[in-house]
């Protein structure tokens, strides 16, 4: 009879217990540690020994310490994360956006309005020097506004860029941590026990990097895991990890974009592939909020500037310039080309391709455009407009062209001696960069063009009530300068009774000679312009008043040079583009406050979107949590258990060793 087996069950109980316990202090001593999982200690019977009155029990082993894990919340938590992750720096970044939409008496809107407004006071006084000198004041004003607004777009973009940079860094060396673990792991995977505080650490790292750039994980056979991201590229795989780079996008080097670096070069990842993580919020902002901003900002600058333009060059000054020189500069529409063009010797692109704005500003979109070889129509060019920074799929913003030039939504594009080349691909950006420097040209307050070419006046003799109210002078320069329309109403009851005044014209030189006319009574209606819309008398349109007789004349001739410091036609005209329809068929204050609107709803989807994406993380954390974290109560009962059953174990090994005393003893005797 020997005391031995019952020393082994106590040695095997007490070190079941004490491993027990081990699993516990570690649990305790990690219960704050993010993304540990509960670990505890798999206890297993050993074998029974045989005998002849039957098996013996042999205690207990301990087969291995396994980690509470599930696979499946712990990837919720992660794509969770990554979400959240995406829609913050998203957020973070539009919220940067409403600081340059400004309201009140800093915004763009009130500056705009507050210019054309001017043009007010000038028309009232159009000869007074102080009065001029604060259109020019309101006009720099208005300027400097444009170019803050652009500034603090460009301020943006580099906080995007720098960050994108931060990320990627960081990316980096988390990919080349997993690596490292997966290899550390690899080298466990042979013990046949799982290395438990290594996988939590990639899981952690996993997570961060998630957090970054979302990640599709992939486990293999030999315990490695491997990482991809956007449509499939390689992040890490076994022991070696990619590098993320930062470059300037091909098609907008105003923009960044993000690649891997390869053997061949750097393969650039498809933002639009991208679902989470900080990086694809940044992107996304920079693609598409960001964009729409400076578009909506440039067009703004754009209407409003060109069509000041126009204006003040079909007046006249007080100087006698002729025409009147522009009152703004502004930054020209330019076709960027895509760095995968075909170049010349040099490394410039080898297609020539300009762009200038037409006589229409009102036609002009808060958009960039894309022009490439129409896929359909090999040797066409297809300009497309560009909507949320994807090509828009409504027909009307698509204009397929096979010659040099062509006229589009407000800009003119044309090719140069050397034209695009097949497959080159060209991004025009049309207003997106016309607030960038827009300044004031004029320092003269005399070279403001206040008055009107030419002046309308009624007929001595005229019996009817009709009154010109407005000239508009359409053209700079005037068709026929220094002519004289003279205009002459008729009777033509006979031809049309519903309308039964017509009127003819002639147009003369200074000296009497006929430059232009026309006999044939034109059908003239209440509220119908002078000249209708298929002649062109001298490039101005009458508005009337009142109903004109047969008989009645109207004149239009040159505004005398003892008449500018009075005449105020060209005042009154720019003051009229206040309320003209120059934004997207509104007026210049409509189309801001429109924009305002547009990034104040950005700016709540986008908290919204936050809100949500962040109360789901939080709550597939809790559910991880719950299944695999430290409960300190749970642990705390625990200890007392694995406390009393080392205790026993302690006993058992007391009794046996009380027992071999006693056997020593008696065999002594």
């Amino acid at each position: 009879m020997s005391a031995s087996p019952l020393m082994n069950l106590g040695v095997k109980a007490m070190s079941a217990s004490y491993a027990a316990l081990q699993a516990t202090g570690h649990n305790i001593a990690n219960a704050s540690v993010v993304g540990y999982s509960r670990q505890q200690v798999i206890l297993a019977t050993s074998t029974g020994q045989f005998t002849n009155a039957g098996f013996y029990g042999q205690g207990v082993d301990v087969q291995s310490v396994t980690r509470a894990h599930n696979q499946f919340l712990t990837g919720e938590a992660a794509r969770a994360a990554s979400l959240a992750a995406m829609d913050s720096a998203r957020l973070g970044q539009l919220r940067g956006l409403e600081n340059v939409f400004k309201t009140g008496e800093l915004g763009l809107g009130q500056a705009v309005g507050s210019f054309l407004n001017a043009f007010g006071d000038l028309a009232s006084q159009p000869g007074d020097p102080a009065t001029r000198q604060v259109v020019l004041a309101r006009a720099a004003d208005m300027a400097g506004r444009f170019r803050e607004a652009a500034g603090a777009l460009e301020t943006l973009q580099y906080d995007v860029t720098a960050t994108l940079n931060a990320s990627v860094t960081l990316v980096n060396a988390l990919a080349r941590s997993v690596a490292q673990v997966n290899q550390k792991i690899t080298a466990f995977q042979s013990s046949g026990q799982p290395p438990n505080d290594l996988l939590d650490e990639r899981d952690r790292l996993i997570k961060q990097i998630g957090e970054q750039v979302q990640v599709t994980r992939i486990d293999a056979a030999d315990g490695t895991t491997g990482l991809f991201i956007a449509s499939g590229q390689r992040l890490v795989l076994g022991a070696d990890a990619a590098t993320l780079v930062v470059q300037k996008d091909r098609n907008d080097p105003q923009r960044s974009a993000v690649g891997v670096q390869s053997q061949p070069g750097v393969m650039v990842l498809d933002a639009n592939s991208m679902a989470g993580g900080t990086i694809a919020g940044l992107l996304r902002f920079q693609n598409t909020e960001l964009v729409d901003a400076r578009a909506m900002v440039g067009r703004l600058a754009a209407s409003v500037g060109n069509a000041v333009n126009q204006q003040q060059q079909r007046g006249l000054n007080l100087l006698g310039s002729d025409p009147a020189p522009a009152l703004f500069s502004l930054t020209a529409p330019k076709a960027v080309a895509s760095a995968t063009n075909a170049k010349d010797v040099n490394g410039l692109p080898l297609g020539q391709v300009s762009l200038v704005y037409t006589s229409d500003p009102s036609a002009l979109r808060a958009s960039d455009y894309d022009l490439r070889e129409d896929p359909a129509i090999p040797g066409q060019w297809k300009l497309t407009r560009m909507v949320g920074g994807q090509l828009s799929q409504d027909p009307a913003d698509s204009l397929s062209f096979s010659g040099s030039s062509a006229t589009f939504q407000g800009v003119q594009l044309s090719f140069g001696t050397t034209p695009p080349q097949p497959g080159d691909r060209y991004l025009l950006k049309t207003v997106s960069d016309a607030a960038n420097d827009m300044r004031v040209l004029l320092t003269d307050p005399r070279d403001l063009a206040a008055a009107s070419p030419l002046t309308a006046s009624s007929g001595t003799a005229n019996t009817g009530s009709a009154a010109v109210t407005d000239t508009l002078v359409l053209a700079n320069p005037l068709p026929y300068p220094g002519a004289t329309a003279r205009i002459t109403f008729v009777d033509n009851s006979a031809a049309d009774p519903a309308n039964p005044v017509a009127y003819t014209f002639e147009l003369v030189d200074a000296t009497g000679t006929v430059l232009l006319s026309d006999a044939t009574p034109r059908t003239w209606r209440a509220g119908q312009s002078i000249p209708d819309s298929t002649v062109d008398i001298n490039g101005f349109s009458l508005t009337l008043s009142g109903v004109p007789k047969p008989g009645d004349t109207l004149s239009v001739a040159p505004t005398p040079a003892s008449a500018l410091n009075s005449n105020n036609g060209n005042a009154r005209s720019l003051l009229a583009l206040r309320d003209a329809a120059l934004v997207d068929g509104k007026t210049p204050g409509e189309g801001y406050a429109q924009a305002m609107a547009d990034i104040g709803s950005r700016v709540q989807t986008a908290r919204s979107a936050s809100t949500i994406s962040g109360a789901v993380s939080a709550q597939a954390d809790a559910a991880r949590g719950a299944d695999a974290g430290v409960n300190l109560d749970e642990e705390a009962a625990r200890l007392i258990q694995y406390q009393q059953s080392y205790q026993a174990a302690a006993k058992m090994l007391q009794v046996a060793q009380a027992i071999f005393d006693t056997l020593l003893q008696t065999t002594g005797r």
